[in-house]
């Protein structure tokens, strides 16, 4: 059966392709178009679809619209409650003339075999029925919303989904984290990492308060108005961030870590599955994933790499094949380039390129001399987080590294970076998170003994996002001869942009990336470019 999975409604539009239970391909619409995030949530942009993803799945599986046996759209119209939002019906209505609007972005898809996918069912799918260990588990969707609620509950056993509870709207644990976003100057629906990171910098004075607002009830829970501003004042866009905002963010943080271990303990009491998988935009929080990990019930928690809204494309791909479904096969699901595609683009761009003996030595010895390195290799990753195909690469032992990476993304300087790992040598240096991790969704303590080694990626507060590395031989490669070169096995990895642009997707991104900032060496398939 051949399904694709079309995301569209909110943010981060995506398609994704399932042939016969397999994740062939997925990609998110941003990487094509260049605009963050594809689009933004508003109902005016409900009409605008991901055909350019779309389009490229369909070519890469060699395969045409009217092949389709089914087109997956992760949101169901029929479900909605418009009473408490306002333009909700232009959304409804343009979510209900989905299917016309495909065929026409995909001439020959017969609009009759599209099916709506329930928004929180597409998300659970993407986690419940795409975790490597297969078989039964648990599953926790927080998020924003969708059609009227925004919080799932369930457990799969044989493909087949049992919802236990669910939370209406309007209460939301992610949109309550959007609200505070925005009120720190932040972009909603976009920046709320930001706050994630700033939270680090200060202690939740505000705790006992939160936990009057923030309630949790038989695995939902109640979110009471609160005024923002009476605990910290309105930030602008370019305003300074004082003591009040991280204050605040910290304790709005560290309420939503307790919410998300209580609701994970209910539904283990209602389960007794020893596995939990998580998806939802709020899963994509690593600080709150780790609580859950380290002090909740559950001996695995898995949580699907694109957990914002572009994983749901993958999802109602996967909710709606009648196919035995397989695992996914890892986060680069996106495309990919030849050598020979990678070496035509460079000479048109007539930029002076070497062919070393391997890449990956030539970059150890570039990073072992402090340089800052431009990593694009093999298939784009599906999801938010740069794992060794689209990536910035430095040298952890400086703690200057930090601020030249940041300067070089032009972002802000209380963000940080995280390590790249050996999976045979992370327990050596990091401790308390899930170990492997593959997809840098948790955190993890540093080891002491470590932290002056490797500072540059070492948070404020003792913490690094790690992300383990095993099965890529050249990565691999390339970590342990620089580990040779400086006695490390760690790597700094961000993702390969600039502040408000999309991760680079194509050679002639990385070129563009590359020549507009300060970055010593581009690694590109087999190619190197230098400064």
């Amino acid at each position: 059966m051949r399904v694709l999975g079309i995301n569209a409604v909110f943010h981060d539009p995506a398609a994704a392709l399932v042939i016969d239970g397999e994740v062939v391909a997925a990609a998110e619409e941003e990487r094509f178009s260049r605009r963050k995030h594809g689009k933004r949530p508003v109902p005016f942009s409900t009409w605008e679809l991901p055909e350019l993803s779309a389009r490229w799945c369909l070519e890469y599986a060699g395969i045409s619209p009217g092949d389709l046996d089914a087109v997956a759209y992760s949101y169901d119209p029929s479900l909605v409650d418009a009473e408490y939002a306002p333009w909700e019906e232009l959304r409804t209505t343009y979510a209900r003339r989905a299917p016309e609007f495909l065929s026409t972005a995909l001439p020959g898809l017969d609009p009759a075999i599209v099916r709506f996918v329930p928004h929180h069912v597409a998300h659970a799918a993407s986690t419940g029925l795409a975790a490597p260990f297969g078989g039964n588990c648990a599953v926790l969707v927080a998020d924003g919303r969708g059609e009227c609620g925004s919080h799932l509950a369930g457990r799969y056993v044989d493909q087949e989904l049992t919802t236990f509870a669910s939370q209406r709207l309007p209460h939301s644990l992610g949109l309550m984290y959007e609200d505070l976003t925005e009120h720190l100057g932040f972009l909603r629906s976009s920046d709320e990492y930001k706050v994630m990171a700033l939270a680090s910098h200060a202690k939740p004075v505000h705790l006992d308060l939160m936990r009057e607002h923030v309630l949790v009830r038989d695995g939902g829970f109640e979110i009471r108005p609160l005024d923002w501003s009476t605990l910290a004042k309105q930030r602008t866009k370019d305003g300074e961030l004082g003591q009040e905002h991280a204050e605040l963010a910290a304790s709005v943080q560290v309420r939503l870590e307790e919410v998300l271990l209580e609701l994970a303990t209910w539904l283990h009491e209602r389960t007794g599955e020893k596995r939990l998988t998580m998806a939802g935009g709020v899963a994509l929080n690593c600080v709150a994933n780790t609580r859950i990990f380290a002090e909740g019930p559950f001996d695995e928690v898995w949580v699907q790499p694109a957990a914002g809204d572009a994983g749901t494309a993958l999802g109602a791909a996967l909710a709606t094949t009648s196919d035995t479904v397989s695992a996914m096969p890892g986060a680069d699901l996106g495309r990919g380039f030849s050598d020979e595609e990678i070496e035509s683009v460079l000479r048109v761009a007539a930029v002076p390129f070497e062919k070393p003996a391997d890449v990956a030595v030539e970059v150890a010895q570039a990073l072992a001399a402090n340089k800052i390195v431009a990593w694009f290799q093999g298939r784009s990753e599906y999801g938010p987080r740069a794992l060794g195909r689209r990536s910035l690469l430095a040298n952890p032992c400086h703690a200057e590294n930090l601020t030249r990476l940041n300067d070089v993304k032009g972002r802000e300087q209380f963000r940080p970076v995280a390590p790249m790992v050996l999976a045979d040598r992370a327990a050596d240096v990091f401790t308390r998170g899930p170990i492997p991790s593959p997809y840098m969704l948790f955190v993890h303590d540093v080891r002491p003994e470590w932290k002056d080694k490797i500072p540059a990626v070492v948070h404020v507060d003792g913490t690094a996002r790690a992300q383990t590395v095993e099965g890529d031989p050249l990565l691999e490669r390339m970590l342990r001869e620089f580990e040779a070169r400086s006695g490390v096995p760690v790597v700094v990895n961000t993702s390969l942009n600039t502040a408000g642009r999309p991760m680079v997707d194509t050679p002639r991104d990385a070129l563009e990336c590359f020549g507009s900032s300060p970055v010593d060496l581009l690694a590109i398939g087999p190619y190197v470019v230098r400064r």
